[in-house]
């Protein structure tokens, strides 16, 4: 079936296919000069435009961007540019084929090529059953190849979308994998249209050899990947991959949204799942397995055979599972972890922000703390300007709750400490009882307090108050699984009532993909940012022919 798609492919786009879709071995000579994913001489491939490249002496950088706008090429860019913004196919191909005919010729570069190309791409997906914008897609690149245009990512990331949009798997993949041999890094979005293609189309095995090649290219599936990867295999009725892309997503999501949560219920209900497992396994091995993973997990397989019972629910605090009485467990943390998160984190700010190493020393002359406050994020709850009145109520509330004879360390920039409500009497006389306790630190201008208040949780293992998500760009520098593990055991969240401010602490047990040692399921699911109400959990137990999973296992053991 591949070698069909292939040869369709190569028909459709003879040079290019032949190029993306062979491997270097079995291309011909004249081919194998080029180290690019396609073989042609090659002229500039940035989006810099003709007036651009070619500077007059002594003209201002504004002079020169002002004539690169007003140029042919520029007007162009910026009427593609409205195209993209209003999915106008249509109008972007008639300004194309007036850039291309001999009678009024414009240069296009590869933000033109590029633009046309992601139409073309939009209209294909949304219209798969029509051929017609998939192929004027390959046609335009035969013109960006035949122009000498090299292609960047996002140029082979779209044709493989042309691909995946003509039910073409095999090409889509055969692109990633050439942007890979060729020296272009693919990114998640690259493999996406393979991938999702491979699952649409049923297909198991191509759809696990792109998870294969995104694992060895060091790119990370996340919940659109696993949950099509899920989808598929259990549709497929393939338990054993069903069971290790639960484990992936117990590592990579912990939780998971109503859309995968609904795909799990219904596997759980199937034939398939019912029949998967084991009717005797070595109890010895599954607890060693629990030990070794920390709890909450012990990647036996599946244990048990029957029917299973699956129902969302929610825990008490403990986490007790209101359903089958199931108590979850705390997952550990290493230490040695904690120590190297710490130490990412301070080298990130250090590299931002001289100024990181004066609150370092700082912090070992007042440190430790029980609790670090972000005074910014509570200041401004639900207010237009900062109160320190409800700062105050939060640090001695959150002081209660520790226990702690010493105040938490409140982190607030220097600009609130010296501006503002903060010249008023009632506040002078605050800033100076948490000063004289040495629990103030200023951050100084320029800086950011997140990585501050950040650091100093984190390497005294302190409790957080913050309503921050940490979802921005600042967080997703520390790139480590490690991250929301440290979250949930340590960020106290706020909410404010007639009554106060409500204090939500972490849980005592961990908000994960969790496998019982009986072989039961619990999977959380994401709770919006709704801190107050219940999460809910998929609950999945065996009925096991009148015989509990845990006998059996104690049979066994």
């Amino acid at each position: 079936m591949r070698v069909a798609a292939a040869a369709a492919a190569a028909a459709i786009r003879p040079t290019a296919a032949l190029l993306l879709l062979f491997p270097p071995h079995r291309r011909t000579a004249s081919l194998r000069r080029s180290s690019l994913p396609f073989a042609r001489p090659r002229r500039h491939s940035t989006t810099t435009t003709t007036a651009e490249s070619h500077p007059k002496p002594n003209e201002s950088n504004a002079a020169r961007r002002r004539r690169a706008r007003d140029s042919p090429e520029g007007l162009l860019k910026a009427k593609l540019d409205m195209c993209s913004r209003d999915n106008d196919l249509p109008t972007a191909l008639a300004l194309y084929e007036a850039a291309i005919s001999p009678d009024s010729l414009i240069p296009l570069s590869l933000g033109h090529y590029n633009c046309l190309l992601y139409l073309c791409a939009n209209a294909a997906a949304a219209d798969s059953s029509s051929p017609d914008a998939a192929q004027r897609g390959f046609d335009i690149f035969s013109r960006m190849e035949a122009d000498g245009v090299q292609p960047n990512e996002a140029t082979l990331t779209i044709l493989a979308r042309l691909a995946a949009a003509r039910r073409d798997p095999a090409m889509a993949f055969s692109i990633v994998r050439r942007m890979a041999t060729a020296g272009t890094a693919p990114h998640l979005r690259s493999y996406g249209p393979a991938l999702f293609a491979y699952c649409d189309a049923g297909d198991a095995d191509g759809a696990t050899e792109v998870e294969a090649h995104m694992d060895a290219s060091g790119v990370v599936p996340e919940e659109a990947e696993l949950a099509a990867l899920l989808r598929v295999n259990s549709a497929r009725g393939r338990p054993d991959q069903v069971y290790r892309l639960l484990h992936r997503a117990r590592v990579l999501l912990r939780q998971v949204a109503d859309a995968t949560a609904q795909l799990l219920e219904s596997w759980f209900a199937s034939h398939a799942a019912s029949e998967a497992g084991l009717d005797h396994w070595d109890a010895t091995k599954v607890k060693q397995g629990l030990r070794n993973g920390g709890g909450g997990w012990h990647g036996q397989g599946w244990l048990g055979k029957g029917q299973w019972t699956v129902a969302r629910t929610d825990m008490d605090k403990d986490g007790t599972c209101h359903r089958c009485g199931e108590k979850l467990v705390c997952i550990d943390i290493d230490p040695s972890e904690t120590h190297s998160f710490a130490e990412s984190v301070a080298q990130i700010a250090i590299n931002r922000d001289a100024n990181f190493v004066k609150f370092q020393k700082w912090l070992e002359c007042h440190g430790p703390f029980d609790a670090v406050i972000d005074a910014a994020n509570v200041g401004l709850y639900n207010r237009n300007s900062f109160s320190f009145y409800e700062v105050n109520r939060v640090v001695n509330g959150i002081q209660r709750i520790t226990k702690s004879k010493k105040l938490p360390l409140i982190i607030l920039h220097k600009n609130r400490v010296n501006g503002g409500p903060a010249k008023l009497p009632q506040n002078q006389k605050l800033l100076e009882s948490w000063q004289r306790a040495g629990a103030l630190y200023a951050t100084p201008p320029g800086s950011n307090d997140d990585w501050y208040w950040l650091y100093a949780a984190v390497i005294y293992r302190s409790l957080l108050v913050t309503n921050d998500e940490m979802r921005d760009h600042l967080f997703q520098l520390l790139g480590t699984s490690f991250f929301p593990r440290w979250k949930e055991k340590h960020q106290v969240r706020l909410t404010f009532s007639g009554r106060g401010w409500n204090f939500h602490l972490p849980p005592p047990y961990s908000i994960v993909i969790q496998e019982s040692e009986d072989g039961s399921w619990h999977v959380p699911t994401t709770n919006g940012d709704d801190i107050e109400k219940p999460r809910q959990w998929i609950c999945a137990t065996r009925k096991i022919s009148g015989k509990s999973s845990q006998a059996l296992a104690r049979a066994v053991g």
